[in-house]
């Protein structure tokens, strides 16, 4: 395929770019060197290989979900300006 001047416009266009002359025609240059790097890999064999979406073979890295304590709700409202019983009360921002 081949990064014709149409389209390196179509994609200023699409992306909402004003581009001069000149880095059109440096990002046409570029494309053309990306889609050949490309070519070269689609040409490897890859029969055998498993397809994978991540390097690495873990399953899952979380922590275990346990239940702990929290910090004391009391506690934490204790040094609020204002508060009701659960929660901090602030002034209104949106009408």
């Amino acid at each position: 395929m081949k990064f014709n001047h149409e389209l390196v416009s179509y994609l200023e266009d699409l992306s909402c770019l004003a581009l001069s002359e000149d880095e059109k025609a440096t990002l046409q240059s570029d494309l053309e060197k990306i889609l050949n790097h490309i070519q070269i890999i689609d040409k490897l064999d890859t029969e055998g290989v498993i397809p994978r979406s991540h390097p690495f073979d873990n399953v899952n890295a979380f922590r275990e979900d346990v239940v702990v304590s929290s910090f004391d709700r009391e506690l934490i409202l204790k040094n609020a300006p204002e508060k009701n019983d659960e929660m901090f009360i602030v002034p209104k921002t949106v009408e």
